[in-house]
């Protein structure tokens, strides 16, 4: 039997009596195998800040992006082959001049369901009023196994007495409810294509 609640930003699954095999599997698909959103590419137009472009494309990666899992395609899996288009990207800019940080807010989407889980994660900061901020960003799909910037969440195993807790503290792009059903069909999955190779 399985008891799912919600403790504040957490979501608790308890699983009785089962293996902490069992449930630890579902945690590592969560890690390594729910697809998120994250921006992937960055072409630097005009940067006057202190930091480095290659910093600044690593900061950007690292900004959680709200996840629309209906709409899009992995890009390699894509019906354009990989080669990028509306189903597989999101394209987005940042244009940012004037003394003062920069944040995730400054961060303009195409598609206003994949924009920056939270407006106020800094980016850099311009000194002076004549400095300026431009990229150009694209954004694809992708999982935890290829890029620690893909995982949905936190998550981890408690044992309490007979019961085994999964505990999902998701980062923004997906509720967790929605991160623990996309494990869930991701694990159904594995078990079909394994039965059907056996």
């Amino acid at each position: 039997m399985v008891e799912l609640k919600n403790e504040g930003d957490k979501y608790i699954v308890v699983f009785e009596k089962t293996h902490n095999s069992i449930v630890n599997s579902i945690r590592r698909i969560i890690l390594d195998e729910v697809p998120t959103f994250a921006i992937e590419l960055v072409e630097v137009a005009k940067n006057d800040s202190p930091l480095y472009d290659e910093t600044i494309a690593h900061r950007l990666g690292l900004i959680p992006i709200k996840t629309d899992l209906d709409s899009y395609n992995f890009k390699q899996t894509c019906k354009c082959g990989g080669i990028g288009c509306a189903l597989c990207e999101v394209k987005m800019t940042l244009k940012e001049s004037g003394e003062g940080y920069v944040y995730s807010g400054s961060i303009l989407s195409d598609d206003p369901q994949v924009i920056p889980v939270d407006k106020k994660i800094p980016i850099t900061k311009l000194f002076g009023d004549d400095k300026k901020l431009e990229l150009n960003l694209i954004a694809v799909l992708g999982v935890g196994s290829d890029h620690a910037k893909f995982s949905p969440s936190h998550t981890y195993l408690k044992e309490d007495g007979d019961n085994v807790n999964l505990i999902i503290e998701p980062y923004g792009q997906l509720e967790a409810k929605q991160i623990y059903n996309k494990s869930i069909e991701i694990l159904i999955e594995k078990i079909n294509d394994l039965e059907e190779k056996l």
